[in-house]
């Protein structure tokens, strides 16, 4: 087991890029997957706070200044960025506030284990993706239904205790289990425990593709826009940020603009009642391409610009 896990870190990124096409064109595996997202999110949110080393984040913390900035960044400025871009080109309507709650969610939980696969810093992407995940929950709900006026069918109160439920339990359970597993163990099934992460966002990815096969049958044009929309606001949101933070050096501007690509719609899709727009849904699920893709199509990028990040 320990080797399988091993083997499948150390292939993630093709793991990753398969998976979502294998949920989109087998709709049974799909359907059958559907209803356990909401508990794969929470196991795969508490194998990657069980992955906190906490000298490496005490490390980050004594950057506060960077690590304060990066948070803001990717929690504030983000959306109201998108925000503004929105308004700026008349983008309205559904896809428009789906995109805009896109870039008000935290790093993605698999964030650091995406940094591994691409050969950046999963340090500091661990501190932001656990810190973003920490506060998301008083962030995105303010921004979401308050700023910017998004009715997402649910109370700001109770998107805000969902959020902090499904953030706070794993943060619990993950204390727990340090508390009985000694430290060596610990980081000698390390990187099986990645391995572990990469599969969980794999049947994550299984679960959240129900449907859009037939949607894309029916509304091809929407859901091939949504996509394009989808990977235009990834990448956008990793180059801003990259260009953002490079006075800190190469490694953390790209370190982090990966990070601001790769947001969490998975928190989203497990809070939100049925009752929110379906193209909203419909957009959170077809984010997952370029999470899913990202650690593929960059990697040649990424070989290319470390060797000058670290120059």
């Amino acid at each position: 087991m320990r080797r399988f896990l091993e083997w499948s870190a150390h292939r993630g990124a093709a793991l990753l890029a398969g998976g979502i096409f294998v949920g989109l064109f087998v709709p049974p595996l799909a359907s059958a997957m559907r209803d356990v997202v909401t508990p794969v999110v929470f196991c795969l949110m508490t194998l990657v706070l069980l992955r906190v080393d906490p000298a490496q984040v005490l490390a980050w913390l004594r950057r506060p200044v960077l690590v304060g900035l990066l948070l803001l960044w990717l929690l504030a400025a983000c959306p109201v960025l998108a925000w503004a871009a929105c308004a700026a080109l008349g983008f309205e309507g559904p896809l428009a506030a789906a995109l805009v709650i896109m870039a008000t969610g935290c790093a993605a939980t698999s964030s650091p284990a995406f940094a591994r696969l691409v050969g950046l810093d999963g340090e500091i992407s661990l501190v932001a993706a656990v810190l973003s995940t920490l506060l998301v929950p008083f962030t995105a709900p303010p921004l979401a239904l308050g700023l910017m006026g998004i009715d997402l069918a649910i109370s700001l109160p109770g998107l805000m205790l969902r959020l902090a439920l499904l953030v706070g339990l794993p943060l619990l359970l993950s204390i727990g289990i340090r508390r009985v597993v000694a430290p060596a163990a610990l980081a000698r099934w390390g990187r099986a425990v990645d391995g572990a992460v990469v599969l969980l966002v794999v049947l994550y990815g299984f679960g959240v593709m129900d449907g859009i096969l037939a949607r894309m049958l029916e509304q091809p044009g929407f859901v091939l826009g949504g996509i394009a929309l989808a990977f235009a606001g990834a990448f956008a949101l990793n180059l801003a940020t990259a260009l953002a933070f490079a006075p800190f050096g190469g490694r953390v501007a790209l370190s982090a603009g990966l990070l601001s690509g790769n947001r969490n719609m998975a928190l989203y899709l497990a809070v939100l009642p049925a009752a929110t727009d379906a193209s909203i849904l419909m957009f959170f699920a077809l984010c997952q391409f370029p999470l899913f893709l990202s650690p593929f199509l960059l990697r040649p990028a990424y070989a290319r610009l470390r060797p000058q990040a670290a120059g």
